[in-house]
């Protein structure tokens, strides 16, 4: 598998939140070949399985990105917009963005310059009500061909850096897509004969709520989660985050089941793979929390990607580490659940 060329492919569609479907047609015909069977939610979710001995274990990532959302006609030609998901109001002035409405309409978010910035405001993020977006069309176009509530991704420009580092928007957590596909690759590739389930999730940057609605269905004895997590960059206390390119982390937090902590840590040593530890004092602020309450609650484990600069156009992951992860979840299936116990992994 060209890691690298499925990733560009999975950034380079838009999916922000409640507006999955084209990076879910992607990432579904992407997993086709691995899994003996494959299918939509009423969400919009995909699970693809393949079918094997025992309940399955499932593997979780989300689909969604985090943009905007069209609120009010501002006058004019101008758009007003709120946050659809966790968007940083420092990187918005400026900034290139797509409009998702009856067709896509390429605008600008409005920047006041500094010449003309009062004093108090010197250096300050502006609040979203206070930016619109710019088309250049006139008000009459607009109401035409744009509606309230219609999504808007952000203008990015995926790049391939030195040291197999890759650059663009939605890494988060289409990285963790591309980790699960290659899994499932690998477990083709070892005629893997336990059951596993595939799910790429939706609506995760705006609360998780679909994760356990998605594996509802699912006759699961347990669950991992996989999306990204901060990497170490100048001004970043090291306590707060990893190094990327040295591995997946391992998530250890209270509401994560230690069994499968351990396990997956072994099996790391055991095979050589590269791997960190990510320590958490509460929730993770992953799909592995809602995972954890699914029917009567699964022991639920967590593998996070290093990322640099979260929840911008340029969140930088490494291809190492996308490889290393899937090696890590396709040797935890693969060894099944520890001798002798009813074993979660």
């Amino acid at each position: 598998m060209d890691l690298a060329a499925l990733l560009q492919e999975l950034v380079s569609v838009p999916g922000v939140s409640g507006l999955e479907d084209k990076v879910a047609r992607v990432a579904m015909d992407a997993l086709r070949p691995y899994v003996d069977e494959l299918y939509k939610t009423p969400m919009g979710a995909v699970v693809g399985t393949i079918k094997g001995h025992g309940p399955a274990l499932v593997l979780d990532a989300h689909l969604d990105q985090i943009g905007l959302v069209i609120t009010a006609y501002g006058g004019n030609g101008f758009l007003r917009f709120d946050k659809c998901g966790g968007v940083d109001p420092r990187t918005l002035s400026g900034m290139e963005v797509i409009i998702h409405g009856e067709e896509d309409l390429f605008g600008v978010v409005s920047s006041i310059p500094p010449h003309l910035a009062k004093k108090e405001d010197a250096g300050k993020a502006k609040d979203f009500r206070e930016l619109a977006i710019d088309t250049g069309l006139s008000d009459e176009e607009l109401k035409r061909k744009v509606k309230l509530g219609d999504r808007v991704s952000l203008k990015a420009y995926p790049a391939q850096l030195l040291n197999g580092l890759v650059s663009g928007a939605a890494m988060d957590d289409r990285a963790g897509i591309a980790a699960l596909i290659r899994t499932a690759e690998l477990l083709r590739d070892a005629e893997c004969d336990r059951t596993v389930s595939f799910q790429f999730t939706v609506r995760e940057e705006v609360g998780g709520r679909a994760a356990a609605a998605t594996a509802y269905n699912i006759n699961a004895h347990a669950a991992i989660a996989v999306d990204v997590s901060f990497a170490r960059t100048p001004g970043i206390d090291h306590r707060d985050a990893a190094l990327i390119d040295k591995g997946p982390m391992i998530g250890y937090s209270p509401i994560l089941d230690k069994g499968l902590f351990d396990r997956m840590k072994q099996i790391a040593e055991e095979k050589g793979i590269p791997y960190q530890l990510e320590i958490m004092h509460r929730g993770t602020g992953t799909h592995a929390d809602e995972l954890t309450n699914l029917k009567a609650g699964l022991p639920v484990g967590l593998v996070s990607i290093p990322l640099r600069y979260m929840h911008t156009t340029v969140e930088t992951v490494s291809l190492e580490d996308i490889e290393n992860t899937a090696r890590l979840l396709a040797e935890t299936v693969l060894a099944g659940p520890p001798e002798g116990e009813g074993g979660v992994a």
